[in-house]
């Protein structure tokens, strides 16, 4: 700290310190002196209405140009904190803002997305496909044009939302229109802004039990009011939806393999959702999250496709089918929704982004997006027997594991019998990731056991998490044992 002497005759010394924490490193001596002077007046050590040095002076006792002085002096008067007086000099401010007293900052902790053996959400790219998107991605960055230096549509490039339709008649069953397409970063997205746009706060909105808690999640915190309903082997049960809220203005449901439990939801009861939005002046949430891992057979017809964009929205992710780092999701709307939609989506944030639209749309139309999910599909399918007869061998029938026609994860259960609390034992001993299916559930009384993802992981580290947790959850299940017969 420097001590600067004063012209004021009560103050000989000035204290300047111009290398502490509020001093920016690599400024301009200008920058620099300003938050030096800046930091001694709101910390009291110079009082209001006291003359600072003359500029010459200041400036030859710490060594800046002059012009540096004069410039942060000027920056001081700008900011309040200084005056000037013609003939007279530079005085601090009569009224300086007061220094905020600092608070014990909260701790704030942000648990990072798990990555490890089980975790879902994980995906994998090949190593083929890399190479043409990053080659696509580098064409359209030469040839970069006006569009992406204005705001575009709402609903996002025309060029990618026809490469959708297209894909979404020859892989889905649903024909539809590129202008019913809308793109969005994400499932989550998608239903904050369609929710917004068709429904008002407080509607209730049908949510499957157990299902996807992140959904739930987020329409709760838009102020909808989640309404459960159970799901079986047929899927969601429509006629206990009706029984809990017959007027809901929506139901969230994943119909082609069901989250958590993977099951179809059967064709009756599609027709008995449909016939109840259709009557209820309600609109049916279609999450399509995995369609494309299909491993026995052709996918299932959409529910959007039976309705033919009636009163369901469609919605699909690329964060599986390429990468989770693009951000690129989609879906597809009923003709009368379009306009509301729209409008919701310019007011939310104006238009989706432009830089990487190309690039998918090229993925789509060239065929390397299907040739990428064909060698995918294989890795992933290897990845979901390896997982299921691991789980089974190693757990010596303590879990049952259901192996998955669809999808990137799969759930291994307990006994109906066993308290949920077990799972949850064993998945903290055994350091799994994943989910346990107790979490996935709202009201329903839980089942016991994990839901694993699959995808992107390498079979090794696969087995290796496998054995650890099917090892704890038999290890769980005899202490609970041992426990139960000394009481």
């Amino acid at each position: 700290m420097q001590i600067i002497p004063t012209n004021s005759p009560g103050k000989a010394e000035l204290p300047l310190d111009l290398t502490g924490p509020h001093i920016t490193a690599g400024a301009s001596s200008a920058h620099r002196l300003y938050q030096a002077l800046c930091e001694m007046i709101v910390s009291g050590l110079v009082k209001s209405g006291e003359p600072l040095p003359p500029s010459r002076r200041l400036a030859k006792q710490t060594g800046f140009r002059r012009n540096a002085v004069v410039t942060a002096y000027e920056r001081l008067i700008a900011d309040g904190f200084a005056q000037a007086t013609v003939g007279s000099g530079t005085f601090v401010a009569a009224r300086i803002p007061a220094r905020a007293v600092a608070a014990n900052k909260p701790m704030v902790i942000v648990e990072a997305p798990r990555q490890g053996a089980l975790a879902l959400g994980c995906t994998h790219i090949d190593a083929r496909a890399v190479q043409r998107f990053r080659a696509f991605a580098g064409r359209r960055m030469r040839a970069f044009g006006g569009e992406h230096l204005h705001y575009g549509d709402p609903r996002g490039s025309r060029e990618l939302r026809v490469a959708i339709a297209d894909h979404l008649l020859s892989a889905r069953g649903l024909r539809c229109d590129p202008d019913q397409i809308m793109l969005t970063s994400g499932t989550l997205h998608t239903l904050r802004i369609v929710l917004s746009a068709i429904l008002k706060p407080g509607d209730q909105v049908w949510c499957e039990d157990p299902g996807y808690p992140i959904a739930r999640r987020t329409m709760a915190q838009c102020g909808y009011r989640i309404v459960p309903v159970p799901v079986d082997v047929d899927g969601l049960q429509v006629a206990r939806g009706r029984a809990a809220a017959p007027s809901a203005r929506a139901a969230y449901v994943t119909p082609s393999h069901q989250f958590p439990l993977g099951v179809q939801m059967s064709m009756p009861r599609r027709v008995e959702l449909l016939d109840w939005a259709k009557q209820a002046g309600a609109f049916v949430f279609e999450d399509d999250y995995d369609s494309e891992f299909r491993y026995d057979g052709a996918p299932l017809m959409s529910l959007a496709g039976i309705d033919q964009l009636q009163r369901v929205i469609y919605m699909g992710t690329f964060a599986k089918t390429l990468f989770p780092g693009l951000r690129i999701g989609y879906c597809a709307l009923p003709e009368n929704l379009i306009a509301d939609v729209t409008a919701a989506r310019a007011a939310l944030d104006r238009f989706p982004g432009t830089l990487m639209e190309g690039a998918v749309a090229d993925m789509l139309n060239s065929g390397a997006f299907a040739a990428n999910l064909k060698r995918v599909r294989k890795l992933y399918r290897e990845a979901r027997d390896v997982l299921a007869q691991t789980l089974e061998a190693t757990s010596d029938g303590t879990l049952s594991v259901p192996v998955p026609s669809q999808g990137l994860h799969l759930v291994a259960r307990f006994d109906p019998s066993v308290a949920p609390a077990i799972a949850a034992e064993a998945k903290l001993a055994a350091g799994a990731e994943g989910w346990l299916l107790a979490d996935t559930y709202a009201r329903a009384r839980p089942l016991p056991g994990f839901v694993l993802g699959f995808s992107g992981h390498a079979v090794p580290d696969l087995v290796s998490a496998a054995e650890r947790l099917a090892r704890e959850a038999r290890a769980a299940l005899r202490s609970k044992a041992k426990s139960a017969r000394r009481a």
